[in-house]
């Protein structure tokens, strides 16, 4: 069986309906895997490609997606089918026509965001490892944060990066100053999507917004809205309306630059380049050094 005829009868499997594909269009903007836009006469589809040994981290994403979806606040595309051929792993969703945002839109995504985080659960973790980027994450169950956002994110994004040649000056000392950093602070577990940066959120034709590439977790909800900031932060109107529902607690400045190192990190893994000496400098503003 051909690549194409497995993806054929892997959408016609899982929507009871024939499928043709006729057309083939190219999606850009990831970085990890090969996306496309596949039709036949009367529907569409959105097709990731990536090696066989990617299908773990389709699983953790359709995982994800279904969470997301089954939350009843923010809309992802569904998942139609998460499939492998002889050579190749594949993750088929729901096509959604992305256009540019309408004047409520970022208001909007600020109020269902609110919504998705006041999902909330006892413990921290998930209920499987996922991945951020191309990047393994670990999600054991937890009780603690400080606890969780130290053996399963920093440590291992730590260990990562000393294995592709960086480490940061003063480790040690940053672990240790975590029950600082994080005095006083008592998040609840919520759902997170994990990976909320702008590349990762789009809107409709009706102006509604919807994510994907998730990767999701019970966090502290300051992690999502860190990660939002990172690449110069979203417009206003979506800090206005989140606020509004939600009001962040005092310090989220400096929770904000911990939240967003394991990112960073993340990137000195994956780009290395500038992001290296971006984490070195946000390590030391927390320990002002």
């Amino acid at each position: 069986m051909t690549d194409q005829s497995h993806i054929e009868a892997a959408i016609a499997d899982a929507t009871n309906e024939p499928f043709h594909l006729a057309h083939s269009q190219p999606i850009g903007g990831g970085c990890i895997s090969q996306a496309q836009r596949i039709s036949d006469s009367k529907r569409s589809f959105f097709l990731k490609t990536n090696a066989l040994a990617f299908r773990e981290n389709f699983a953790a994403e359709a995982l994800g997606l279904e969470e997301l979806g089954d939350s009843g606040t923010i809309r992802v595309p569904e998942v139609v089918a998460q499939t492998e051929s002889a050579t190749q792993s594949y993750l088929i969703l729901e096509y959604i026509e992305s256009k540019p945002p309408q004047q409520a839109s970022w208001t909007k995504l600020g109020q269902q965001l609110a919504d998705l985080h006041a999902i909330e659960q006892a413990r921290f973790g998930w209920t499987r490892d996922n991945f951020i980027g191309a990047s393994p994450q670990g999600n054991p169950v937890s009780e603690n944060w400080i606890d969780f956002f130290r053996t399963a994110r920093l440590e291992p994004m730590l260990q990562l990066c000393r294995k592709r040649g960086f480490a940061l000056r003063s480790e040690a000392k940053l672990l240790d100053a975590l029950p600082e950093l994080l005095e006083g602070h008592t998040p609840k577990p919520s759902l997170l999507h994990g990976d909320l940066w702008s590349g990762n959120v789009a809107f409709d034709a009706d102006g509604q917004p919807f994510l994907f590439d998730p990767a999701c977790y019970w966090g502290d909800r300051e992690a999502d809205l860190a990660f939002t900031e990172f690449f110069g932060g979203f417009p206003p109107d979506f800090y206005a309306a989140y606020q509004a529902e939600a009001s962040l607690a005092s310090g989220y400045h400096r929770r904000k630059t911990l939240y967003n190192l394991y990112h960073c990190l993340n990137h000195v893994c994956l780009f290395g380049g500038s992001y290296a000496a971006q984490a070195q400098t946000m390590a030391d503003q927390l320990l002002h050094l």
